[in-house]
């Protein structure tokens, strides 16, 4: 019988998280809303049925700039799942010069690794703390040598009863001696000890030993020699003795490194991977970029787009569901969500080849940016444009104000260089908001002043000129 889902993230609290950040584009949110909502859904599906149920991969088409893959990327944030970006044009059919890609689902997996390893360390910070505190108290208190006492069996040799009486006698002593001093030495420790926690000891220098890692040694050649080349190197580490070095630093440095130190030996490596390579293969997310650049026009694969095509065919098995081997063992890609992105201004979705074509069922088009819309880029997402130079302004003890009126002359004129030149959407804030912010950037060290108003005028005063002059603003914005 099906469990119902307790998960509080519904499609529409989906799109609502993503409306923090990013502006418009509904049908593409709702688009990846379901998506991620299916991928829920599945979890609570009996495992007979879950193994067939496979993600539906998206594909969207849109101009650079209008927030295709900050609404992947948020998505994953979001359903914190292990996700990679890659450009379709880093890759190259197999037996050209390029990347192969399988290095894809081995980024997925490392960066799964790097998510669970991160979890893992948070996780055993208070017994590696203890362990390093006994390592620091360690070096800066060295255990007492123990003194060993004479065998019974050789005082055989020292012939009489009165002889074994004398060292009886210096045994109880020398005993009761080191009991006084091992408690002298405990409470020492123990002084030292809440000194170290107080943070009194931060500044005193110290010498410890530490691990001395050995320098990984790469190995190039064939597809697949990048894993045989890690596993070499592991192997080479575990034959060879751990190297330690000794280093003064302060206290306080000494126990940052001796705690990640010893929440490293804490971790369990097997069952760390396993749990990483779970996560990448059911909630992995696989966002590729220009996957337009990939493409033929007009279907023909003569000459130099040979490769192009070839690309795509070798896409095709790692899309529909393969076994991909990494470093940390097989990793399936049947039900990782794939999220292909591109512009398909000179070539067409139906362009793709067939079989790639049927593996991304869902196609949203993103719209382009409206003058409305960079405005509200500019004032309305958590950590705006507009809310990243204020904070970088008050530092200098300046407060930085932007009216509305010139929010929107800013908008309307990155709207008219985008229609009249190449459409790089949101993009060309950045550069419009430099040019605008130089002068104030440059000077607002030196001035005295409590507030700079950015008005309209001085908006037109500044930008303007650069927009109309058709020579300028193609180096400029």
């Amino acid at each position: 019988m099906t469990s119902k889902i307790t998960s509080p993230l519904t499609p529409a609290k989906i799109i609502e998280h993503l409306n923090r950040y990013i502006i418009g584009q509904d049908k593409a949110k709702r688009a990846v809303a379901i998506a991620l909502r299916n991928r829920i859904r599945r979890r609570a599906l009996p495992p007979e049925i879950a193994h067939e149920v496979m993600p539906k991969n998206i594909l969207m088409v849109g101009p650079t700039g209008v927030g295709k893959t900050e609404i992947a990327r948020r998505l994953a944030t979001l359903s914190n799942a292990p996700f990679v970006k890659v450009e379709a044009t880093k890759f190259t059919e197999i037996g050209y010069v390029g990347r192969d890609v399988e290095n894809i689902i081995r980024d997925l997996a490392e960066f799964a690794v790097s998510m669970v390893r991160k979890r893992l360390i948070e996780e055993v910070q208070t017994p590696a703390r203890e362990r390093a505190e006994e390592r620091l108290l360690d070096a800066l208190l060295p255990r007492p040598e123990k003194k060993f006492s004479m065998p019974d069996f050789m005082r055989a040799f020292t012939g009489g009863k009165d002889s074994d009486s004398d060292l009886d006698s210096d045994d109880a002593k020398s005993e009761q001696e080191s009991k006084i001093q091992t408690e002298e030495n405990k409470k020492t420790r123990e002084k030292f000890r809440k000194m170290l926690r107080d943070g009194k000891l931060d500044n005193r220098d110290v010498e410890i030993e530490v691990n001395d890692n050995m320098t990984a040694l790469p190995i190039f050649g064939s597809p697949g020699m990048d894993v045989m080349g890690i596993n070499i190197t592991e192997m080479i580490g575990g034959i060879m003795p751990k190297k330690t070095k000794k280093r003064h630093m302060k206290i306080k440095e000494a126990m940052r490194l001796l705690q990640q130190e010893e929440a490293e030996k804490l971790i369990d490596t097997d069952a760390m991977a396993k749990e990483a390579l779970d996560m990448a293969q059911e909630d992995g997310i696989v966002f590729l970029d220009e996957i337009d650049k990939v493409v033929v026009k007009g279907g023909s694969s003569h000459g130099p787009d040979v490769s192009r095509e070839g690309v795509q065919r070798d896409l095709l098995p790692i899309v529909e569901g393969s076994v991909v081997q990494t470093r940390y063992g097989p990793v399936k890609t049947d039900h990782i969500l794939f999220i292909a992105a591109g512009a398909f201004s000179g070539v067409k979705p139906s362009d793709l080849i067939p079989e790639l074509q049927g593996r991304f069922p869902i196609r949203v088009e993103l719209e382009p940016l409206s003058w409305e819309n960079l405005q509200q880029i500019l004032t309305e997402p958590e950590n705006s444009l507009i809310r990243q130079y204020e904070a970088l302004i008050s530092t200098e003890g300046t407060e930085l104000v932007f009216t509305k009126e010139a929010t929107e002359e800013i908008a309307k004129l990155a709207h008219k260089m985008n229609s009249e030149m190449e459409d790089i959407g949101a993009r060309r804030l950045h550069t419009m908001m430099e040019q605008l912010l130089e002068e104030i950037s440059f000077s607002v060290s030196d001035m005295d002043v409590e507030k700079i108003e950015i008005t309209p005028e001085m908006v037109k005063e500044k930008l303007s000129r650069l927009v109309e002059n058709r020579d300028i603003r193609r180096y400029l914005l």
